[in-house]
């Protein structure tokens, strides 16, 4: 049940449980648009983030978007682009399905064309958290010797833990997959996976190189710790990740790229800093062996879901 499995919030040094309320699902586009209302109608202060040019007929706003999200700035039947484009005055326009381009606003008043772009950016940032992640960046763990260890790990539990509720060889990862995970992504677009390859290659110059001295820096894998707050009913297992020089570089330089993809909006931020971890045991990948260990709540349409999972008893295994 899903009240066993509460989210988790750490708040001064402390952990909270976020008791879970009853989530209702959305049968119909202009359910969504209600959904979205209350999050637009607080959208009406101007801002002078955005370049507003002014042209002859008045004034003008480009945002840029990738084109999955676009039926969501429409609506059905154009009802949501319309009720935008009366309370804020202004000319709203979209390219067609499929095609990628920006959305165009246009108005004789400033105000009225930042309250239309502030209410697109807060639809489209709703339902772009509702889309599955895409991607993911990492580092990858899977040298041969951890590979090694990872397998002798995995006969080892096998071997002395196997009679413990929910264990088995099913919820171990491939070792070839091992990974440090620093942030999860929902790319739609060409043009978005090509700004997180310039991103990154940004992050290098401008840090990346200063923090590891132009050289590989070397970790250990070693210690296990689970995600929940119940040893005895665990979902993630993971190893713990630590710089063998002692140094706190790797936390360094994983914050600064969340950072940097956070303020770009790649990334939600949910998180001020990377938890450190390599996921050696998931209860997700009882049924799906490709799942990673966090998951959105929602399909690609925007419906809620739950994904039941069978937890395990991780206390012989912390003491083994």
């Amino acid at each position: 049940m899903e009240v066993l499995r509460p989210q988790l919030i750490r708040l001064g040094g402390r952990i909270y449980r976020k008791n879970p309320i009853q989530e209702q699902t959305y049968q119909h586009e202009e359910e969504d648009e209600d959904f979205c209302q209350g999050f637009m109608e607080c959208a009406e202060e101007p801002c002078d983030a955005y370049e507003v040019v002014q042209t002859q007929q008045g004034f003008r706003c480009t945002v840029k978007a990738p084109s999955l999200l676009y039926k969501h700035i429409v609506g059905k039947r154009g009802d949501t682009r319309k009720k935008l484009e009366v309370e804020t005055k202004t000319s709203i326009s979209i390219p067609k399905p499929g095609q990628e381009g920006e959305i165009v606003i246009t108005g004789q008043h400033r105000s009225g064309v930042i309250s239309a772009r502030t209410r697109i950016d807060v639809l489209l940032l709703t339902f772009r958290r509702k889309q599955p992640f895409t991607h993911f960046l990492a580092f990858f763990l899977n040298e041969v010797e951890v590979q090694e260890r990872f397998l002798k790990f995995q006969e080892e539990v096998l071997e002395k833990c196997s009679m413990d509720h929910g264990v088995d060889s099913s919820i171990f990862q491939n070792p070839r997959k091992l990974h440090l995970t620093i942030g999860m992504l929902v790319l739609l677009s060409e043009q978005e996976i090509q700004q997180t390859c310039e991103m990154l290659q940004q992050c290098k110059k401008e840090f990346i190189d200063d923090i590891s001295g132009g050289k590989p820096l070397e970790v250990e894998m070693a210690g296990i710790e689970y995600m929940n707050d119940d040893p005895g009913m665990v979902d993630v297992l993971y190893a713990k990740v630590h710089m063998k020089d002692g140094s706190n570089r790797l936390q360094e330089l994983v914050n600064r790229v969340l950072e940097r993809f956070q303020a770009s909006g790649l990334i939600v931020k949910e998180w001020n800093s990377v938890k450190l971890h390599a996921t050696v045991m998931n209860t997700l990948f009882r049924k799906d062996p490709n799942a990673e260990g966090r998951y959105n709540l929602y399909t690609a349409d925007g419906k809620y879901i739950f994904k039941e999972r069978e937890s395990f008893d991780g206390r012989n295994i912390l003491k083994v």
